[in-house]
């Protein structure tokens, strides 16, 4: 049974490439295949090559290639229906899926156009998952914590050789190519490089018994003297003053951010209809009580508190949705403008971002919050249904961003006019 929600709006259909009505069918069934075996999976906690094998026979992870004549790829709206569909159901590999989304978009942010085609369509031709942070800690003077980046690339004869090491929110043990961020030690330049993961001086130490999100392959990765050969593997130049990044790459971490929002809506949506579902097969055992009690007589469930709260909750998930939309909107426009896009308009996408994320993190929680109450301690067998997870899940993803940082954003915006920083750091 698929995982979408009651509460999930339809979508608008999508202008450009005629496949984007075939994607949100692929992702329906990939997600009611990954639904069967959800709870299974999430308690063994296993690298997930084989439901990144289920993504990969779907076509799925090549479906963000830019669209074009000759209709290669969809656009980003697209992208996020699937990403949300597949996080209804799975949200682990919803997470995985969307930061490969987001990641396969850096040769276009940082590199040239001619290198990112070349680049996307062995990327396509391979099926890679792309995973990393194109981030770079420890280098924001202004922040008062600079510690010295994590990565460092001494310059060699051909190139560089990268090492330090790095902490992911996912992909660790499963993704194909690693795009991240690090400094020259000669230049004190910041550098977008992408790494094959399979080489030797690579080692990665994946993280055990997570609280939630278990299966995205979270952990560190180490780099030894890997080599880096430009220019094929290096995607481009990053400027430390803000003011020089251009408005398009700083859409990088807007990308990644609203890839996050889907999946914490899926998170919600998800649980909605897990818990309907059991509702409807498990009724409470008292009598309904007061006066308009027997209007719903007859119901799978007549608890008209019980009907109220899920009303409550479905009016929730609508309103995440509707704030939600508008940010995949105006970034998928963003998308299309590329190096056109001006500081304005990159600023009203952050704002409607960060929007996004303050209001779906929020829902999120209360709604995966409510299910536990709702399903009365239906997690208390041991086989029982794992309405846990959800809010698990829900937890750890919104744990990865501040509701209250982006709320001063909006605010700061809204009074002040005051755009959001042009800045990679997600």
């Amino acid at each position: 049974m698929s995982k979408r929600s009651a509460a999930c709006p339809v979508a608008p259909p999508a202008n450009e490439p005629s496949q984007d009505g075939i994607w949100p069918m692929v992702a329906r069934e990939v997600a009611d295949d990954l639904a069967v075996d959800a709870l299974l999976r999430d308690r063994a906690g296993k690298p997930p090559f084989d439901e990144l094998q289920r993504v990969r026979e779907a076509g799925l992870p090549a479906l963000l290639m830019p669209p074009g004549p000759t209709q290669a790829g969809t656009d980003l709206r697209t992208a996020c229906a699937v990403i949300r569909e597949i996080a209804a159901a799975d949200s682990s590999i919803g997470e995985l899926l969307g930061r490969h989304y987001a990641l396969s978009w850096s040769a276009r942010f940082f590199g040239t156009p001619e290198r990112a085609a070349a680049l996307e369509h062995r990327a396509a031709e391979e099926q890679w998952l792309w995973g990393g942070d194109i981030g770079v800690p420890g280098t924001e003077a202004d922040s008062g914590t600079e510690t010295g980046p994590e990565l460092t690339l001494t310059p060699t004869s051909g190139g560089y050789l990268l090492n330090g090491r790095r902490a992911f929110a996912a992909g660790v043990a499963v993704a194909d190519r690693l795009v991240l961020g690090a400094v020259c030690t000669e230049t004190g330049e910041s550098l977008v490089v992408l790494v094959d993961p399979a080489h030797p001086g690579v080692t990665a130490d994946p993280s055990h018994d997570r609280l939630g999100q278990r299966l995205t392959g979270a952990g560190s990765i180490g780099f030894e003297g890997v080599p880096v050969s430009p220019p094929d593997q290096v995607l481009g130049a990053v400027p430390r003053d803000e003011h020089d990044v251009s408005p398009f790459a700083a859409l990088a971490p807007l990308a990644l951010r609203l890839a996050l929002v889907h999946v914490g809506l899926g998170i919600a949506e998800g649980a909605l209809a897990e818990a309907r579902d059991f509702s409807r097969a498990a009724p409470r055992t008292w009598p309904p009580s007061g006066p308009d009690s027997g209007a719903y007589e007859g119901l799978p469930d007549g608890d008209p508190y019980l009907l109220l709260a899920y009303g409550e909750l479905v009016a929730a998930a609508h309103t995440a949705a509707a704030v939600v939309e508008p940010a995949t909107e105006a970034l998928a426009r963003g998308l299309v403008a590329g190096r056109e896009l001006g500081v304005e308009e990159r600023a009203d996408i952050a704002v409607l971002v960060a929007a996004a994320e303050a209001v779906t993190s929020r829902s999120a929680m209360r709604i995966t919050t409510r299910i536990l109450e709702l399903t009365d301690g239906a997690d208390a067998l041991a086989d029982g249904p794992g309405f846990d997870r959800f809010w698990r899940n829900a937890r750890v993803l919104t744990a990865q961003g501040s509701p209250t940082h982006r709320l001063r954003d909006i605010g700061d915006h809204f009074l002040n006019g005051t755009h959001p920083p042009l800045t990679l750091h997600v």
